[in-house]
């Protein structure tokens, strides 16, 4: 994988209220009704989406294939938190209580009226949720094992909030605070497990496994399915590497799903 480490043209940004550079690279935040939330800057690159048919755990759906995104991007340092959902929506969906606990319970739908109103209350902010190819390439930070600190053996309940089996789920876990396991190279938290993360395209079932540049997924119907990422508090472990994709009708409601919100280029 490579990395190009070129800045945004930009920075900070108008809307921000605090900003700086550590060992992960560059970060931002806003702060709304005195709610702090974060982005990194995630610079351009090329990386293998997907996993090898060696790799255990792995689905059909993970086809091998090297990406190229040309443009960096910001991406939430955390996924957005129940505390910032209620400052914006003025209400409280999720199953798990707590403003630190990441919002729970609500549908891509309702994850494109959040960015709606979020926008209108922050004009200068270019929110979207990340494509998919974005959302690998980020969690995967540098590397290209299962998991973005290493391998099956690697996995502990210290490092990603999930079942705590490798093959079975646990419908009796529930969210964690964000910030509350080891962030990843580039200074995201929990990429792997405590919430499916909603991403911006449509399902497509194979990718392929010829090179692409920029891919941005394809249009289709308002009810087609949308991509899920990451794994979440009661899944196997197998489903929380970061090639796992899934797909869920885009007003379905889970306590299990949440979003982490991207800039764009």
């Amino acid at each position: 994988m490579t990395r190009n480490r070129l800045s945004p043209l930009t920075f900070p940004h108008a809307w921000a209220s605090e900003w700086g550079q550590d060992q992960h690279g560059l970060w931002q935040a806003f702060t709304y009704n005195n709610i702090r939330h974060a982005f990194r800057w995630i610079p351009p690159g090329t990386f293998m989406m997907g996993s090898p048919i060696e790799e255990e755990g792995r689905l059909d759906q993970e086809d091998l294939h090297e990406v190229t995104l040309t443009k960096g991007f910001w991406l939430g340092e955390t996924t957005v938190t129940q505390a910032l959902w209620q400052a914006v929506m003025d209400e409280s969906p999720s199953h798990f209580k707590g403003d630190e606990r990441p919002v729970e319970n609500v549908s891509w739908d309702d994850c494109q009226k959040f960015i709606e109103v979020l926008s209108q209350i922050h004009p200068d902010l270019k929110l979207r949720l990340p494509w998919e190819a974005e959302w690998e390439y980020a969690c995967r930070a540098g590397t290209s094992t299962p998991f973005s600190f290493g391998g099956k053996d690697d996995l502990t309940l210290e490092r990603v909030n999930y079942s705590g089996k490798w093959d079975k789920y646990d419908s009796n876990g529930e969210t964690k605070p964000v910030k509350n396991h080891p962030a990843n190279n580039w200074g995201l938290y929990e990429m792997h497990g405590n919430v499916w993360e909603w991403c911006q395209n449509t399902w497509q079932a194979n990718l392929g496994t010829a090179a692409v540049i920029d891919p941005e997924g394809q249009p289709a119907s308002k009810l087609a399915k949308r991509v899920l990422r990451g794994g979440s508090w009661g899944i196997r472990g197998g489903s929380c590497r970061s090639a796992i994709r899934v797909r869920d009708e885009p007003d379905d409601r889970l306590n299990d799903a949440g979003l982490r919100l991207s800039l764009g280029h």
